[in-house]
């Protein structure tokens, strides 16, 4: 019996493997929210499944998403970096990248953990959305403004609230399955 998915998934194997195991499920683990914050970055002008695709890539290239060896990468090994036909070669997520380490380590640092700061935006648990199909799915929300102008003030790059509300839905900070979706209602619980 095929299940029902949220329609932007499509057909594609790799898409709907991530929609059915990562896609919304809460992470409260540090280094997987730096994950998505840096492949967040790197998606901005391009889809999700450009990056989904490229993901390993970018695991090896990064060193696998290392922030504290990131937050030490040179002009050197960005350069490298630009010549990897295996991510997204742009100069300027690149760079943003190594910014976001540094300023990754100094929120864990004033926090504790990334976790904590992040969560914030949705007091600590996920908020459960109703959406009935794809276009009621707004691009970003007051927590996503928030959260973007909160980590631009602090040194971040790539962090739009467009990309804010993307990263929010990778994590699970909001439940944006549609309630069609046989996912939607296994993530309520």
């Amino acid at each position: 019996m095929n299940k029902a998915r949220c329609v932007w998934c499509g057909d594609d194997p790799l898409y709907r493997a991530y929609h059915d195991t990562e896609w919304g499920v809460p992470l409260h683990d540090d280094h997987l929210l730096f994950e998505f914050l840096i492949l967040e970055g790197a998606q901005a002008g391009l889809s999700w499944i450009t990056i989904l695709k490229k993901r390993e890539n970018y695991r090896a290239a990064f060193d696998g998403f290392d922030a504290t060896r990131i937050a030490r990468y040179d002009a050197n090994k960005i350069e490298s970096l630009l010549q990897n036909p295996g991510i997204v070669r742009n100069r300027l997520k690149v760079a943003a990248a190594v910014t976001n380490a540094q300023k990754f380590l100094d929120v864990q640092s004033e926090f504790g953990s990334f976790d904590k700061f992040i969560w914030q935006y949705v007091d600590g648990k996920p908020k459960q959305n109703a959406r009935r199909s794809i276009d009621k799915i707004p691009a970003s929300t007051p927590e996503s403004d928030a959260m973007s102008k909160e980590l631009k003030r602090r040194g971040f790059k790539f962090v739009g609230s467009t990309i804010c509300y993307a990263h929010m839905q990778a994590t699970g900070m909001v439940n944006d399955h549609t309630t069609d979706c046989f996912r939607y209602k296994e993530l309520l619980r």
